[in-house]
């Protein structure tokens, strides 16, 4: 019935009005919250709706809600009244540069040809097609083609490269804080995640020895460049040094290059490419809406990984490979390329400018930077403060693979809002910050 998400809300409602849900407190997904309610999805979608209409919870549906913070204490600088419309979405972080259609469109006319768009329709193979094979080799700088796969998009290599080489059980290391959606792979195939210690030059080369040590790990998954959360980018030597260790131990390597386009950085694969299962994608280069995932991996590999790309339904689309060949053949890949390295460092010029009184982790060349809040904010709190003056960002807890441990900070996502937004928006963090650092 259409009463019953009232009564939910009503619920909610009562909650936040008894302290049983306190400011800042992050409610559980939307498929979660259903799922404890044995509601439908949709029907939980209209309850956190109604929540936000109400106005006791912030932040964008689906993705992050917390009850609204307390209003600000006296002491500090008044911020503008909290906003009630769409926030300026810093959680989201897809590259778009001006005129990226127009250069893209024109690539797309010859393939709605019927007699092209009847072979574009085709199903690919997980090994692609010879075209595809040589267009992303040359753009990954991969030597040998036979080695590539290609999936829907990066998201699914990463899936189809644990899938094969983690039984369900198996443990597969990474860094402390990574790729969310990694700890929902890891969920979806039943895999434990065992979280390694870093330091300012990534991940450490012990700590992944001594994980192994206490219970031997099926796979390493890393970021050697640009990690996210952080920005950070290995050196050549640490990069080394942790392939050398993986490969003294036998442990397989995911690495995550996604971001790798916006800077040169260190590839573990160079050092141990009979370990290495090396994930790329379009949708950073070009667009999320069109694009491929790309996987290189060892030849002796190449079977398991496609059967694992087949069973999983991860397999791209032969209309996006050969609006992929098409976009890296003519260039439209690489100036798109150049225009997103001068994007991002527009960009991080604004976070210099706006958060340079803060401990911000960032790189020049990165599209996210990694806050750790002053004192007294939480991750939670600020989060929900910040939503609730406009501006979503995602809190640090959600990078965290252990649980006990989790990083009073925000990751703030830099490309895919306009650079005025984004200006707007890193203003009003800072103002944020500092009022509740001087006044709560």
């Amino acid at each position: 019935m259409d009463t019953d998400y009232l009564a939910l809300a009503d619920r909610i409602a009562d909650d936040i009005a008894a302290g049983r849900l306190r400011p800042g407190q992050r409610l559980p997904p939307q498929r979660a919250f259903a799922r404890r309610r044995g509601i439908a999805p949709s029907t939980a979608g209209r309850v956190y709706g109604e929540l936000v209409r109400r106005g006791l919870v912030v932040g964008e549906v689906g993705r992050g809600t917390f009850v609204r913070a307390a209003p600000p204490v006296s002491g500090g600088r008044a911020l503008a009244e909290p906003v009630t419309g769409p926030p300026v979405n810093l959680e989201l972080n897809y590259p778009s540069v001006p005129g990226q259609a127009a250069l893209l469109a024109p690539v797309l006319a010859p393939l709605l040809r019927p007699d092209v768009l009847a072979e574009a329709l085709r199903p690919a193979a997980a090994t692609g097609t010879a075209p595809a094979r040589a267009a992303a080799a040359a753009l990954l700088d991969c030597p040998d083609p036979a080695r590539l796969l290609f999936t829907g998009n990066a998201r699914q290599a990463i899936c189809a490269a644990l899938a094969s080489l983690v039984r369900p059980g198996g443990r597969v290391g990474v860094e402390e804080l990574t790729y969310p959606l990694v700890k929902e792979i890891a969920a979806r195939l039943a895999l434990t995640l065992v979280p390694l210690a870093t330091d300012e030059d990534g991940l450490r080369p012990d700590a992944l020895a001594a994980a192994h040590r206490a219970a031997p790990l099926s796979a390493l998954y890393v970021q050697p460049t640009l990690h996210n959360p952080t920005s950070l980018t290995m050196s050549e030597d640490r990069g080394r040094l942790l392939a050398d260790t993986a490969a003294d131990l036998g442990i397989p390597v995911v690495e995550d290059r996604i971001w790798a386009f916006l800077r040169p950085g260190t590839s573990l694969a160079v050092h141990a490419p009979h370990l290495s299962h090396v994930v790329d994608g379009l949708s950073k280069r070009v667009a999320p809406g069109l694009t491929v995932g790309f996987l290189a991996v060892p030849p002796h590999r190449v079977e398991a990984v496609a059967d694992a790309v087949r069973g999983g339904g991860w397999g791209a689309s032969r209309f996006a490979l050969e609006a992929a060949v098409r976009w890296i053949e003519d260039g439209t890949v690489e100036r798109l390329v150049t225009a997103k390295r001068a994007d991002a460092g527009r960009r991080q010029r604004l976070v210099r400018r706006h958060l340079r009184d803060f401990t911000v982790r960032t790189d020049p060349h990165a599209y996210h930077a990694w806050w750790e809040l002053p004192r007294p904010w939480r991750a939670d709190t600020f989060t929900a403060a910040a939503a609730a003056h406009g501006v979503a960002v995602t809190p640090g807890p959600a990078f965290a693979v252990d649980a006990s441990r989790t990083p009073d900070a925000v990751r703030l996502g830099l490309a895919s809002v306009p650079e005025a937004e984004l200006d707007r928006a890193l203003k009003t963090l800072a103002d944020v910050a500092r009022q509740g650092r001087s006044g709560r």
